[in-house]
């Protein structure tokens, strides 16, 4: 229980390309030891799910150290990317809100940008695959993408429940449902 716990809280603080900014934005607000304690915790998690990995696939050292050298290598690639499109996608919505006319030159450009990411991220995949084909068989890669898929369908599932209000307290325990209002929408006036 206390792993899962763990999990989930390291998960929310650590995010994907949304809770990244939410949290650039949030940290220049937090105290210094916040951010620490986020950081510590998404290595935990990232040690574990390479303990995790390596067991499961039967990894031997020399295989571990490689494949945990390219998921930094492209994870980093893949964050900054993701950062890219999340930041389109925003300006995106920022033009077409209703009521006030959008530009449509940067429409324009901000979609052609979105393709160009898109494409980019499909390239990174690529790259991956093609290096991690050096060190592990076939069936591993297999392995270790439904490992990686699994965590990120998790993490967008715990994702979705804190944005309902129901997410980890400070403590370590599940928090209980926010209440709905009107039609289930939350935080609209009543």
């Amino acid at each position: 229980m206390r792993k899962h716990i763990l999990l989930s809280l390291a998960v929310l603080l650590a995010g994907g390309a949304e809770g990244r900014l939410a949290a650039q934005q949030r940290d220049s607000m937090r105290a210094p030891s916040d951010t620490a304690e986020a950081a510590r915790l998404r290595a935990q998690i990232e040690q574990r799910f390479n303990d995790r990995v390596k067991q499961e696939l039967n990894l031997n050292a020399d295989q571990a150290t490689k494949l945990r050298d390219t998921q930094e290598r492209f994870g980093t690639r893949r964050r900054a990317m993701m950062q890219q499109q999340f930041e389109r996608r925003r300006a995106l919505d920022g033009q077409m809100r209703p009521g006030m006319p959008a530009n449509a030159d940067s429409v324009n450009k901000l979609m052609d940008g979105m393709r160009t990411g898109r494409a980019e991220m499909v390239r990174i995949d690529q790259d991956e695959d093609r290096e991690m084909a050096g060190y592990l068989t076939p069936v591993q890669r297999a392995q270790f993408l439904q490992m990686r898929e699994r965590l990120m369908q998790r993490v967008g599932e715990m994702r979705m429940e804190r944005r309902e209000g129901r997410g980890v307290e400070r403590g370590g325990r599940m928090g209980a449902p926010a209440p709905r209002l009107r039609g289930g929408r939350r935080g609209r006036g009543i």
